[in-house]
This record gives structure tokens, sequence and C-alpha cells, in this order.
């Protein structure tokens, strides 16, 4: 998210921290290249405009030019003005007084809206809310059969129309089977076009008028950039959207969508799409946001996502295994590396730590290996994963042609295991000579 704009903005704020004294000649050189920056990364000219100039006023003030660092006090008021770019504060979703509460969600094909639907739903679902998604899309049927699909991996009912059906009328009985079932929460899946068109907004507008929903959420796919500005504006102009879920966060998206939205239409950008899985859906809070554009890390999205990702019975009773009764083995190895690759990509996760980005060597490392890793292990007999050191020559060549790894691979493996072996135990002799177990997370998988 936002690589190639993060890299070029650290770089030209780099000048900046590297000057004892800044003058205002200095001031307005360095914001040419940032202006240059954000154009480059599809920022909308008129929100590139003020911003600048709000940077500007604030950057040639005399509490920077009496600062003992100004250069770190241009950075703060790069960061801070990015964040009111996005938004000021993290935006809440709007709730009904009396359940259900409705969720149109809204957007062309090929955004991502339904697979959004699936995304929402899974987080509220989590929260301890009762969710029914309601298939308005008619017009396809692989979009009925689509939220089909993601209903069931989450674990919630669909209400379906009939394909070529009236959305309306579809709308309108998902209500009220919301209603009768009590569920808390009704979110509707809409029809999509390749482009704006009048049929579609008018059907939107009624499906509005049927259901009055709390939150219009419009989907937008950040990789089109300056045409997911026009989009929302569209959308807006015709039902008054509540907010935008930005999707395909993760790709080759340079981020201008993502400043432009809230500056051109006023709406704030509410969720974030991170990644493919039914999980990687983040609420958009903008000073993380800004955090995360000039490589400041985002602590609490770690640790959302450790939140989401790990297995807290499996994770005790790792601990309880190696800590308590001393033993560690291939198949508890398995576990934390698996623990791992569900938190997402390791260099992804580097980014989240401030000032790890570019200093961990995991962060370029091939997410591939932990797959290699993951591979060998699992071409081990259950005997072998437990006990390790029955591992000869003929057996790790077995395994190696059972993974499809060259035999270093897996003597590698094998002495990583043994250092991480050694760790426990002094981890073990540490928490024993102080009364106590101390927590223990397994984060530090160094693949190289």
């Amino acid at each position: 998210m936002f690589d190639e704009l993060s890299e070029k903005l650290d770089s030209a704020l780099g000048r900046f921290r590297q000057r004892g004294v800044l003058t205002e000649p200095m001031i307005k050189d360095g914001l040419r290249e940032i202006r240059r920056i954000l154009l480059e990364a599809d920022v909308h000219f008129g929100v590139t405009r003020d911003f600048l100039k709000r940077v500007q006023e604030r950057a040639t003030g005399e509490a920077v030019v009496k600062s003992v660092s100004p250069g770190e006090q241009v950075v703060k008021i790069v960061h801070d003005e990015l964040a009111a770019l996005l938004g000021d504060e993290e935006a809440s979703l709007a709730w009904a007084s009396k359940p259900p509460t409705v969720f149109m969600v809204v957007g062309l094909q090929g955004s991502g809206k339904t697979t959004t639907v699936g995304k929402l739903a899974r987080r509220l679902k989590r929260e301890g809310r009762e969710v029914l998604l309601a298939a308005c899309d008619l017009q396809r049927p692989a979009a009925v059969e689509q939220l089909r699909t993601l209903g069931e991996r989450v674990g919630v009912p669909v209400h379906e129309g009939t394909v070529g059906g009236d959305p309306v009328a579809t709308a309108r009985d998902a209500l009220e089977r919301a209603r009768e079932d009590s569920r808390s929460v009704l979110i509707v899946d809409t029809a999509g076009r390749l482009q704006i068109d009048e049929p579609l907004m008018e059907e939107l507008g009624r499906i509005k008028a049927e259901v009055e929903p709390q939150e219009i959420l419009l989907v937008a796919d950040a990789m089109t950039g300056q045409e997911a500005v026009r989009i929302a504006q569209g959308f807006d102009e015709a039902l008054e959207i509540t907010g935008v879920a930005l999707t395909k966060m993760d790709g080759d998206a340079r981020g201008g969508a993502a400043l432009s939205i809230r500056g051109v239409t006023g709406r704030p950008i509410k969720f974030v799409g991170t990644g493919e899985g039914l999980d990687d859906l983040d609420l958009a809070d903008p000073e993380r946001l800004a955090g995360r554009i000039l490589q400041k890390g985002d602590v609490v999205g770690l640790v959302e996502r450790a939140q989401r990702a790990v297995d807290q019975d499996a994770q005790e009773e790792l601990q309880k295994r190696v800590m308590g009764q001393g033993k560690f083995t291939l198949e508890d190895f398995l576990v934390a590396l698996q623990q791992v690759q569900k938190m997402g990509p390791l260099d992804q996760l580097m980014k989240l730590i401030p000032g790890m980005g570019k200093k961990l060597p995991t962060a370029g490392a091939d997410p591939k290996k932990m797959k290699h890793t993951e591979a060998i292990i699992l071409s081990m007999t259950r005997e072998e994963r437990r006990r390790p050191d029955i591992l000869n020559g003929s057996r790790r060549a077995r395994i190696a042609r059972g993974s499809g790894r060259p035999v270093s691979e897996v003597n590698r493996l094998l002495k990583q295991y043994r250092e991480m072996e050694k760790m426990m135990k002094q981890m073990r002799k540490m928490g024993t000579s102080g009364g106590g177990s101390p927590n223990m997370n397994f984060p530090g998988l160094t693949l190289r």
C-alpha cells in the first residue's frame, strides 16, 4: 500500500531532515518536489495545490524557523496535513436506533463490490453482530452465486432474488426477513455496470427509498486513480453516499485516489481493502494511513492483524508445551510458521513496525520461502517432526524429494530449528528463575 508514493516522499522529506537550518527558499524548493511526487501519484491537482498551500503556510511560520529540528517539524506538518486530507479522524459507521441497520453497497463492475460485501459481513460478524446479506444484483447470475459462496464462507445467510427479477422487491423482502429473524445488520449488494448510467442510478435510487439505509458505501478501485474520484462524484451526486471503501490498495495503486476522494467529494474513506482474503478489510484511520505513507509504521494495524489471524488456543497450547514442559518440536515450529503466514506477507508486516521496513532482511524476503519451509516440514513423518534428531542423510534426501526442495534447504531448516530450540530453552530458564512464564510469540522466523 502506497509503496511508490511512500519511498518518493521519504526521499524528498529526507532533504528537510538533513538540514540544521531551513530558509523559506529551501522550503519552497522542497515543496515543489513534493508537488511533483503527488501529481505523479495521480493526486487531484486541486487537492495537491490546497495541500501544499497549507503546508507552506505552516512550514514558514515562526514555530518552525525557531525549532531545534526544523526538518522534523516540517515532516510532522506534512504528516498532520496528510491525515487532514484523509479525513482528520476515523469515520464511524452510522447505526439505526432500532435494528436492523442497513448498509447499501454500490459500485461499478470489477471494483470488488461483492467481495467487499463479504469482507464487511465477516468484520461485523467478528464484532458479534447478526448479519443478513441481500443479493440484489439480479442482472448477472454469477453475482448471486458469488454472494452465496461468500455467505457460506463467512457463515451468514443470503437472501436471494430471482435472476432477472425486481431488485427493489428483493431488497424490501430482505429487510422484512432481517426484522423477522432479529438480524442486527442487513447488507444490500446492488447491481454494477461497466460505467455510470441513468438506469443504474434510477434502480439504486429506488432501492435506497425502499430500505432507507443508514450507510451507502461506494466501493472504488484504487488502481483507477482519478477515474475513481470521478466515479465517486457521480455516485455521490445521485445517491449522497456516506463513505467510500477503497479496494486493491495492496496492488499497484499509486495512492492518488485515497488522497483525492475526500478532498473532491467531501465523503470520508471508511474502509481500505488490503488483500484478497476475507479478513483484509481495514478501517481507514487517517492518522494511521498518514503514518504508513510516511513510513512511520502502524503498530495498531499490526496488533489488529495478529488478533484476527492468530489462533489463541493453539498459541496457548504451544506456550504451555514449550514453557511448561520444555518441549519444542518441528510440529511446534510449523504451528508458529503458519500463524505468521496468516497475518500476511512478511514484507507487509515489517512495514507496520516503525522504522523497520527498510532495516530487516525479511522486508525483501520472497514469501515463497515460507511455503517452501512449510512443504519441507509437511514432507516429514510425524515421528520425524517430533524427533528431528533421527533425521539422517537418507531421510533428509527423501524429505527433499517429497517437498521438491534441495537437501541444502532441509539442512538449513534443521539448523534454524536448533537455534530456535536453544532460544526456547533459554526463555524457559528465564521464566522459571523469575517465577513465571514470559509471553511467547513467534513473529521473528528468519528466512535466509
